[in-house]
């Protein structure tokens, strides 16, 4: 037993829990995450707490002195949660697993959520040495029988060490490969929300080196992991899992400097990636998964021409259906899916139409609408798309892609922020003036006016009636 961590006598979120817990008979410990974060310097967000006598109880006196709510959370675990309002901080309230705190905390997952301090005070609890092993930047399972118990936690703990920056100990590598196939017997649902937490933490790149070492990625995200070893032409120097990673990489690098390729427009592209999007994952965050998936599809569409060069036509709408099923498979929210499948389904997009420089408004009006409603984030990708893209002749194209990727932001935001041009001319009024009957042919006609409108070549509805009738005319009949 060592002296329990100061962020833990001086957090003041814990006062008035202690004074509502003071009353009970209930012995009541502070456990898990929370006591390691407090080790580690962290502020405390959520507490977990786990209780000799009725969490029930508990969890009541809890919301009581945090002027909050309470509810049962798990019927099955006899856990409860109170949950402060103007703070928005949760309060788990657990009982202990096992007859004593040690029978507790031997149950736990690694040693550094194995320690415990008594909500009244008191010296740390740390049976399996949990702070030593933070001290050391170590992450340690509790024995093969903690897999056993939980099949999620061979992925929490990668989510655990890319979090804290932690590394396991051999024994805990070898325990990891054994048990790492099993992780799909975890609900979706736990599955999708370690994923997402580890994907968006600062150090997701090395996370992900180590999910791959030790066989946790080809079980839960076995789509990425088929992508190692699939060779690519010498338009890129890498193939395709490690461009996917240098993708990431980059794109990790314009989130932390958008001004380094958008100049001005970087203030409105970082508001747009930290909307919310959906499943706790801004806009910003979901893309950061998009640039993992974006071309799950190669494997399946490679070809190789008669001079021996590798191709992958079609790739863009095959990631895109892998995507979706992906998803389902996660339980991810159906904006996430479609998020993810449209950013995948257009990211070549751009990259096309850097050979078409300089474009016509109708271009680019175009791109805009088919890439709709994820025009910004698709460029902002198909940059770090290209950077990591450095085959032969790069600097160039490079170059090239940056500006044209530039001018399309800004028309993108503009875009995203006014919507389409207001149309001039009603479908009904455009098939009377024409004498036509209500079909595709004038939904044609309507697109064909909407992007005459954006291009600045019609104004009024005598114009674009006008034009209607000569793109009617000219039509193939």
């Amino acid at each position: 037993m060592n002296g329990a961590p100061a962020t833990l006598d001086a957090d003041a979120a814990l006062a008035p829990i202690r004074a509502a817990a003071a009353g009970l008979d209930d012995e009541v410990w502070v456990v898990g995450g929370t006591v390691r974060d407090a080790v580690l310097g962290r502020p405390l967000r959520d507490v977990d707490l786990a209780v000799a006598g009725y969490p029930e109880r508990v969890a009541r006196a809890v919301a009581r002195g945090v002027e909050g709510s309470v509810f049962r959370l798990s019927e099955r675990f006899g856990a409860w949660r109170a949950i402060d309002r103007s703070s928005g901080r949760t309060f788990d309230v657990s009982p202990l697993q096992g007859e004593t705190l040690l029978d507790d905390l031997a149950r736990r997952d690694f040693t550094v959520n194995a320690m415990a301090v008594a909500l009244t005070g008191g010296p740390l609890v740390d049976p399996f040495e949990g702070r030593r092993d933070l001290e050391a930047g170590v992450v340690r399972v509790l024995g093969a029988e903690a897999y056993r118990a939980d099949a999620l936690r061979p992925l929490r703990l990668v989510r655990l060490a890319t979090e804290l920056r932690l590394e396991p100990d051999p024994e805990t590598e070898r325990l990891t490969r054994a048990a790492a196939h099993r992780v799909t017997a975890a609900s979706p649902e736990r599955i999708w929300a370690e994923l997402r937490r580890l994907v968006v933490a600062d150090g997701v790149l090395d996370g992900l080196e180590l999910s791959g070492r030790l066989g946790v990625t080809a079980a839960v995200l076995p789509e990425l992991e088929a992508l190692r070893d699939v060779g690519q032409s010498h338009f890129h120097h890498l193939d395709v899992h490690s461009h996917t990673l240098e993708v990431l990489r980059r794109l990790i690098g314009l989130e932390r400097d958008p001004a380094s390729v958008f100049r001005e427009l970087a203030p409105a592209l970082a508001a747009v990636l930290a909307e919310p999007l959906g499943d706790d994952l801004t806009r910003g965050e979901a893309l950061r998964f998009a640039a993992l998936l974006h071309d799950v599809g190669k494997p399946q569409t490679r070809a190789v021409r008669a001079d021996g060069r590798p191709t992958f036509f079609g790739h863009d709408a095959a990631g895109a259906g892998l995507i979706e099923a992906l998803c389902r498979r996660l339980r991810t929210s159906e904006r996430v899916r479609s998020f993810l499948a449209a950013v995948t389904r257009h990211h070549l997009r751009l990259g096309f139409l850097v050979h078409e420089r300089p474009l016509s408004r109708r271009a680019v009006y175009r791109y805009l609408t088919t890439t709709e409603p994820v025009q910004v984030e698709v460029t902002f990708l198909s940059c770090a798309d290209r950077l990591a893209t450095r085959g032969r002749n790069a600097e160039g194209a490079i170059a090239k892609h940056l500006e044209l990727a530039r001018e399309m932001a800004a028309d993108a935001l503009r875009f995203r922020a006014e919507g389409p041009p207001p149309a001039l001319v009603r479908g009904d009024e455009l098939a009377s003036a024409l004498g036509m009957p209500p079909g595709p042919e004038i939904g044609r006609l309507l697109g064909e006016l909407e992007e005459a409108v954006y291009a600045g070549e019609i104004s009024d509805q005598e114009g674009a009636l006008a034009l209607a009738r000569r793109v009617r005319q000219n039509s193939p009949r």
